[in-house]
């Protein structure tokens, strides 16, 4: 048995806690990759704060493909963009050698309701090389886990209503980008809003063609609906802007956001099902003032109704540890691109995470003296 070997791609604000939590966990660092030159040739050690080198350092996205060709890696952890076209081409690279994949990307998190045909393309790819892709994150465990586990213990659920918060700050520029941050009123309702407001028919034309944009609840109701055993019959989404009430610093985008410009959005997205429940989640998020914090509010109407209210979670760092602590269900799932509603329910990983599962290394060359590396085979224990 030997300890479980990753790559983090994209070594921006989330990296800081993956790669440190991996290394906590007892996972060996092997690679880390980025597009950003000022980060390019950096030790990681940098990235997590720590003055011990760990003599990894970062390399050029483009080495990429050629590193998994010539390195035994079980796990490729993805942070960057939230829109899964957008990184469809990591994960391609990650399938084609045999790579597992956990991404941050919220899209990736069920994206088979908003690009099926690259989910189908990349489902394909991973199932012949027998690896494992999906997303995971905050969502993973509060809008997603949590909920289900509260609705195990409803008789008859009548409407799901979610409603969380964050702070784009937390995450990057191309996140607070396309939440519409530092547009003006005018420019949201061109830019967001009016490609949303479409017939249910032209909708279906862009899903099926990859075109379509969706907000992160529209993944969650999807994922929701799929490990509740619900059939969608209608679903719809709209985005409202978040005005500043007064200039608002943006560390994120370098910039004050003027009083009356955009500083994020809140994303509703509404469900309608064959079995009668309705979800309606909505996603607020944009640059917070000195009074905003995160907040996670679900309620599940019903018999009985019930209401979970979670006040000033740690987004970022809970995204991060559940991806890290997913990476042993990812190991021994299924292979395709295979979402986590069709996984365990995450827990906590109090060991190592080489201590729940086993990976062996094996060679299909009749030939071979047993000292090569190949395949892995996982089981877990």
């Amino acid at each position: 048995m030997r300890k479980i070997t990753m790559v983090q791609y994209g070594c921006g604000k989330m990296s800081k806690y993956t790669i440190k939590y991996a290394l906590e966990k007892g996972v060996k660092i092997v690679g880390a990759f980025d597009i950003n030159p000022d980060l390019i040739g950096k030790d990681i050690s940098e990235i997590i704060g720590s003055d011990k080198k760990l003599n990894v350092k970062v390399q050029d996205a483009r080495e990429f493909d050629e590193f998994l060709k010539t390195h035994d890696v079980d796990v490729a952890i993805v942070t960057t963009t939230s829109v899964f076209a957008e990184n469809y081409p990591i994960y391609e690279i990650c399938a084609k050698n045999g790579v597992n994949a956990i991404s941050t990307c919220e899209e990736a998190f069920y994206a088979q309701n908003s690009n099926p045909k690259l989910t189908k393309k990349l489902d394909k790819l991973a199932k012949e090389t027998g690896c494992t892709i999906c997303g995971s994150g905050y969502q993973d465990v509060f809008w997603g886990n949590l909920i289900s586990v509260i609705g195990g213990a409803t008789h008859k659920i009548v409407k799901i209503k979610g409603k969380s918060s964050y702070n784009v700050e937390d995450y990057g520029i191309s996140l607070a980008k396309v939440h519409g941050v530092g547009l003006t009123k005018e420019e949201f309702q061109k830019e967001i809003s009016d490609p949303e407001n479409i017939s249910d028919e032209e909708l279906k034309k862009l899903i099926n063609a990859g075109k379509f944009a969706p907000c992160y609840m529209w993944n969650v109701n999807g994922w929701l609906c799929s490990k509740l055993g619900l059939h969608v019959v209608r679903q719809t989404q709209r985005s409202v802007p978040q005005f500043a009430k007064e200039d608002l610093h943006s560390s994120t985008l370098n910039m004050t956001i003027p009083k009356g410009y955009c500083t994020g959005l809140s994303a509703v997205v509404t469900t309608e099902t064959k079995e009668g429940t309705t979800i309606v989640s909505e996603c607020i998020g944009k640059v917070y003032g000195p009074d905003d914090y995160d907040c996670n509010d679900w309620t599940i109407e019903g018999e009985p109704t019930t209401r979970v209210v979670i006040e000033r979670p740690s987004t970022a760092e809970l995204t991060c540890a559940t991806v890290i602590n997913r990476i042993v269900e990812v190991l021994v799932a299924e292979p395709g691109y295979t979402t986590t509603e069709q996984m365990p329910e995450n827990i906590y990983k109090a060991h190592n995470l080489d201590k729940y599962i086993e990976i062996v290394d094996i060679c299909e060359d009749e030939n071979c003296d047993g000292h090569c590396k190949h395949e892995h085979n996982n089981s877990s224990k």
